[in-house]
């Protein structure tokens, strides 16, 4: 069994989020090693949960509006396996206006004229590239 690792050692995503996130990853991640060999079965848990209450915004995890839970998206919705298409942490299962003004907060270009699918495309490549570039100045 894996040793409890805690919120020191979580990815540098959930470091830049808030607390409940950091929890959320940790916690899990954790109670799933306890009673696993597979690392990666426990991180890929506890990314699961921490999607479930959170939604990736930039470089960082927020808390989905109004305390909403559930799954983000497609392959969350399936689980392990399912082989469907997965949003990169962004919630695809957000109202079009949620999309629209998480967008506008990151500036993503072109984004008046995109549809829900378009929206949610257009986040997680912002989000990417914002992600990377946080990682490269940690370094």
């Amino acid at each position: 069994m894996s040793p409890p690792q805690g919120r020191d050692d979580v990815p540098s995503t959930l470091a830049r989020s808030d607390e409940k996130a950091q929890e959320t990853y940790a916690q899990t991640r954790d109670a799933v090693a306890e009673r696993s060999e597979d690392a990666g079965r426990a991180a890929r848990t506890a990314w699961a949960a921490v999607k479930h209450t959170h939604e990736k915004v930039g470089d960082h995890w927020e808390p989905k509006p109004g305390g909403a839970t559930g799954p983000s998206d497609a392959q969350a919705e399936g689980g392990v396996g399912t082989g469907r298409a997965t949003a990169g942490g962004v919630d695809a299962n957000a109202s079009k206006a949620h999309l629209a003004d998480v967008a506008r907060r990151l500036d993503v270009p072109g984004r008046s004229s995109m549809t829900k699918e378009e929206l949610v495309e257009g986040i997680r490549a912002v989000s990417d590239r914002q992600t990377r570039e946080a990682r490269e100045d940690e370094r």
